[in-house]
């Protein structure tokens, strides 16, 4: 191999596998003594589909834990400087992030969560490794009772004094006499607490029988910083450690965790005490551990897996248990890095806030996220449960082995575990493949787009920080196309210029982490302007921005590969812009050319001059001469250049009128994503007189060709639930008519009659519009133990005129008796998208703000995607001033400095200026538009 150095304390390794591989590139980072990873991809020969290469990527995972020395005990600062503890005493430490003095090295937990009562009590030991002489022990505790806290040392046992400071989780552990450097100590706390009411640290879930009687679990969620809610621990990612877990329970539960249980003993009062293998090194936010009555089922291929739910669901966990044997077999192969742990359990749990949760050898879900029914469950639904698995089992490797030091690089974890979901499918699911992945790219876009945007790699030490970063940016930033089956994969993990590092740059000089800086160290992402005069492209860039002041966008550089093709040819060409402006020459002229081919480049483009009439034209006369993404990658580029003046509005609506004849399910779906805001921003103005003449006919003759059945492929089918949906919500009459019969004739049955999976949203929101509709469904919703059914029946009663119905939705999904407080996000986001319910769902967010904050906490996905769904189709200056009063309201601890509260301003501000802007085009080109079309516009 070749070893060069790139930038200070950095290294850049390639490896060439000419038979096998590829091109590899691997860059590493020194800092002191620690190894850290910042990129490692691969770039197949030309006859195979790209590869990742981990070997050298788990190099990372043998270099030894080394703290740095830059975090000391401030044992010189002054009382007075210090934050003062509970008991009115100074606190030793007074910065946020742990020092690290001493490190662990082994947990002995043993927990007992009591089921009836609601609480837990534990034990636990941790063995300490002293890097400096030091008295104090600082670790983390959150909302716990800590008693009989002892030092065992080599001189015997001393009892400790103990110091809290909540504001930051802490606890200080005083010994009287000093630990010293290079020696091995243990800690012993006694803790206990309640089972957490929110749905992080150890909480309690519970979930309905068939026959109405309740039951109660407990449950973890630890990541990012909810470990410390349910044992005294070093919350912070690099400190990894072993750990040997035992769990008291009754014998009507079941305890799993991460490892393999070994033995059971039988405890005074008729309680058992499971025993668990002890872990590999890992963080405490992996820590994972479950008492419940699950059933499971189990394989056993190279590994044992097992799933685990509810009794009376186990029966629609097949599906998963078959596509986790597949995948993590996939995995072991396809990384030649053994997976380490004896075991992998998957656990869907009644309530859950997030999606899925990696935790090591104990991966948690959502029931909608695993279990599958096969005669109710949609396509789109097998497909949402593959890539979860899959995103998941990826973590094993990315994230559980090998684990960013701090949650300013959250994106290592999540980018390149979203990268893998779609590589993993491809291969082991063919058969689902699609192109949504596109969709990821342009939710990331969304949120980029706005000054409030952060870098990918950002500073944050808070926990509400912390719980930030679990967005688009993090997950979706880095992940652009993936061509399947052709020779270039393109991906955006860190950067995406190493992958062509050696395909396009052969022999010439290149500063690579000049190129990685432009794309992790600053937010945003750039937009190029192409202008073709004769053989002549001008090119210039500079930052894509949704705001009115231009200083924001000031300062911004990136060196961007693109690619391009022409009227000419069907070959991609390649150019690296590494200036504000530059220019390249065609070999000769053409008719038009056509940049960021696929969508494989993390930004947008605009076509200056006669540019966009030139890819209008073409998709007129002859859409197909472009992919289907590139498609997508135009409708959206074009509407998104509209927001920030550079193509007028009636420009993106001519190219959007080529949507009559389009087929392929991403540029369908782009064109509705783009057109479908237009219809909510004119519904929250009462504007609908210039919404009915926006119903034009782009979709009609797509929809006409629809069957009202389950046939075709994954994408066909997924196609034909968003467009019939589509005709219902907007009064399509065929559609409607159609809809209203077959949900009368199941009504009929008692829902006994078999209707089409992927029709079945469609026929619901229209039931859903009667009063007597609505509680049969709700009745059905109740007694459903299918988890996609009842997702599909919650959604279309979300959506229902009847607000007296919709009002009392929410409250139950508050309350979680009824419906699932888990589900209330949902249920939210989905009324304040319909007209007739947007202004309820606004006071009913800022009613029980307070109430939402404690349950899902301060900065997480969960709340961002409350305030940004509620908030984000609203266009008037009333609206923002009455959003603004609220939010400006709240306090520090209450929300008031979330980055969601500000994405909220921007966006309304944007759609200000662009209603503004663009009211009187849209009308000027509907009345044009209007007098060409005679028939009847849907």
């Amino acid at each position: 191999h070749n070893c060069r150095p790139v930038g200070d304390h950095s290294v850049h390794y390639y490896f060439l596998y000419p038979e096998m591989f590829g091109v590899c590139c691997v860059t590493l980072q020194v800092s002191g003594e620690i190894l850290h990873l910042v990129f490692c991809v691969c770039i197949s020969g030309p006859a195979s589909v790209v590869t990742m290469l981990v070997a050298p990527l788990l190099l990372v995972l043998f270099v030894p834990f080394s703290p740095s020395s830059g975090a000391q005990l401030p044992n010189q600062a002054k009382a007075k400087d210090l934050p003062i503890a509970t008991n009115g005493q100074p606190f030793p430490w007074d910065r946020m992030r742990l020092p690290t003095t001493v490190t662990p090295l082994h947990y002995d937990l043993a927990i007992h969560p009591n089921l009836t009562t609601l609480d837990f009590t534990g034990v636990v030991r941790i063995e300490l490794d002293v890097h400096e002489d030091t008295n104090t022990v600082i670790l983390h505790a959150k909302q716990m009772q800590i008693s009989d806290v002892f030092l065992l040392a080599p001189e015997g046992i001393k009892r400790l004094k103990v110091l809290e400071y909540p504001r930051f989780h802490q606890l200080a552990l005083l010994s009287d006499s000093v630990l010293i450097k290079g020696r091995k100590y243990e800690v012993h706390l006694a803790f206990a607490a309640n089972l957490s009411d929110s749905f992080h640290g150890f909480y309690k879930g519970s979930y309905r029988t068939s026959s109405g009687e309740v039951r109660v679990l407990a449950s973890t969620q630890f990541e990012a910083t909810f470990a410390r809610g349910a044992f005294p621990c070093f919350d912070e990612p690099a400190f990894k450690a072993n750990f040997t877990i035992r769990i008291i329970r009754e014998p009507r539960h079941i305890a799993i965790s991460n490892m393999p249980m070994v033995k059971t003993v039988e405890l005074p009062g008729g309680l058992l005490e499971d025993h668990f293998d002890t872990t590999v090194k890992m963080s405490t936010y992996l820590v994972a551990y479950i008492v419940s009555d699950f059933k499971s089922v189990s394989k056993t291929t190279q590994h044992g897996i097992s799933i685990y739910a509810v009794p009376e669901k186990i029966d629609q966990t097949a599906f998963a248990l078959d596509a986790a044997v597949k995948l993590l077999d996939f995995y072991d192969d396809y990384f030649d890095i053994p997976y380490p742990l004896p075991k992998q359990d998957l656990a869907a749990i009644p309530d859950f806030q997030s999606g899925a949760m990696e935790n090591w050898g104990l991966t948690t879900y959502r029931e909608t996220g695993l279990l599958f029914d096969p005669e109710k469950s949609s396509a789109s639904d097998k497909l949402g449960i593959t890539k979860v698995i899959a995103h998941e089992l990826a973590h094993q490797w990315f994230g559980n082995l090998v684990t960013m030091e701090w949650w300013n690089d959250l994106w290592l974890n999540e980018g390149f575990a979203k990268f893998m979901e779609f590589v993993s499918l491809d291969i082991t699911y063919p058969e689902l493949h699609d192109d949504f992945f596109l969709a990821k790219c342009f939710e990331a876009m969304e949120v980029d787009s706005l000054s409030s945007s952060h870098p990918v790699s950002t500073p944050v030490e808070n926990p509400t920080q912390i719980q930030e970063m679990f967005d688009d940016v993090s997950y979706d930033k880095h992940i652009l196309a993936i061509t399947i089956n052709s020779c270039d994969v393109v991906v955006f993990i860190q950067h995406y210029v190493c992958l062509y590092i050696q395909k396009w740059y052969s022999g010439d000089e290149l500063d690579v982490r000049a190129i990685m800086d432009t794309w992790t160290l600053q937010e945003g992402f750039p937009l190029v302007t192409v202008e073709v005069r004769g053989r002549e492209v001008r090119l210039s860039q500079e930052r894509y921005l949704k705001t009115d002041d231009p200083s924001p966008s000031e300062g911004f550089l990136w060196q961007i590969p693109l690619t391009y093709k022409t009227s000419a040819s069907n070959t991609v060409h390649r150019f690296l812009l590494k200036t504000k402006t530059d220019f390249l020459f065609l070999p000769e002229e053409v008719d038009w050319v056509k940049f960021n081919v696929d969508m494989s480049g993390y930004y947008m483009v605009h076509y200056a001059g006669e540019g966009w009439n030139s890819i209008i034209k073409l998709l007129q006369h002859s859409h197909t001469a472009l992919s289907g993404n590139d498609r997508a990658n135009l409708i959206h580029n074009v509407f998104q250049l509209v927001s920030i003046e550079k193509v007028r509005l009636d420009t993106a609506l001519e190219l959007s009128l080529y949507l009559s004849r389009e087929t392929k399910i991403m540029a369908v779906t782009q064109g509705f994503g783009e057109l479908v805001p237009l219809y909510k921003l004119m519904e929250k103005r009462d504007m609908k007189v210039l919404e009915n003449q926006m119903k034009v006919n782009l979709f009609q003759d797509l929809i006409d060709q629809q069957e009202w059945n389950d046939s075709g492929s994954v994408s066909q089918r997924v196609l034909r639930s968003y467009l019939l949906l589509f005709s219902c919500v907007r009064n399509y009459a065929p559609c409607v008519t159609k809809a209203t019969q077959l949900f009368n004739q199941w009504k009929d049955s008692d829902g006994t009659m078999s209707l089409p999976v992927d029709i079945t949203m469609a026929v619901f929101v229209i039931g859903a519009r009667t009063p007597e509709g609505w509680d049969f469904l709700f009745e059905k919703y109740r007694h459903s133990l299918q988890m996609s059914v009842k997702s599909r029946m919650k959604t279309a009663m979300a959506v229902s005129p009847l607000q007296d119905k919709l009002k009392w939705m929410m409250e139950q999904s508050l309350i979680g008796e009824i419906m699932k407080t888990q589900d209330l996000p949902d249920v939210v986001v989905s009324v304040s998208k319909n007209p007739h319910g947007y202004q309820l769902a606004w006071d009913f967010l800022r009613a029980n703000w307070h109430t939402m904050i404690k349950k899902f906490d301060l900065g997480s996905s969960t709340i961002s995607y409350l305030v940004t769904g509620v908030t984000n189709q609203y266009s008037t200056r009333e609206m923002l001033d009455e959003v603004r009063s609220f939010f400006g309201s709240l306090t520090e601890e209450t929300g008031s400095e979330m980055r969601c509260i500000q994405q909220a301003y921007e966006t309304i501000e944007d759609n200000i200026r662009w209603m503004d802007k663009n009211l009187p085009l849209l009308q000027a080109w509907l009345d044009k538009r209007n007098r060409r079309v005679s028939h009847e516009d849907l």
